[in-house]
């Protein structure tokens, strides 16, 4: 609300008490987190215009029936390629883009498999909202390179998947690619 207000509000006023509304809402935030007020207001104090959920998008590209996965650098937890959609690109042209910066392959976007709440299916939650889009992709070629975010990539059967980040993909999400990519009239799950 007082995002908005901020954004819509041209009252000198308004402004102030819509200033005051969110710095309230980020001590509270703070308070029942455990999360610093730094970290909270770096979190959601620098938005503006319409509070909207953000789009994550993940790749599920398959080769000899195994599932293609990049372990992060941070935490050296495995997920499916993929990342928030970027401002002026689709999904389909962020997949692309995606598979290609930590995977290093090639890949066409052929069908959604499902559209996640992602606080409804993965930890932690967030505050704000979430859409998580999950599409199969065809690959078309490339092979894996080093590059800052991602140490290795590798195909993984279903019952050979390695620690996973539950932030981005949780092991119900990946058997859900499994089942999408084995059924070609896969109807859509989204909630």
């Amino acid at each position: 609300m007082a995002q908005a207000g901020l954004a819509y509000s041209s009252d000198v006023f308004d402004r102030e008490r819509f200033a005051r509304v969110r710095a309230i809402a980020a001590e509270i935030m703070s308070a029942r987190s455990g999360l610093s007020l730094d970290v909270v207001e770096g979190l959601f104090c620098n938005e503006s215009g319409y509070q909207t959920p953000k789009m994550d998008c993940r790749a599920a590209v398959f080769s000899e029936g195994k599932i293609l996965l990049v372990q992060e650098k941070a935490d050296g937890l495995w997920a499916l390629p993929g990342g928030w959609v970027d401002v002026n690109e689709s999904v389909r042209s962020n997949l692309v883009k995606e598979v290609k910066e930590e995977a290093g392959m090639d890949v066409e976007p052929v069908r959604l498999i499902a559209l996640h709440d992602r606080n409804r299916h993965n930890s932690p939650m967030f505050a704000h909202g979430v859409c998580k889009v999950f599409a199969l992709c065809r690959l078309l070629g490339g092979g894996f390179k080093a590059n800052p975010e991602i140490a290795e990539a590798g195909f993984f059967s279903e019952d050979g998947l390695p620690p996973l980040s539950l932030s981005r993909n949780t092991r119900d999400q990946i058997a859900l690619c499994f089942r999408a990519h084995g059924d070609a009239s896969w109807p859509v799950e989204f909630d």
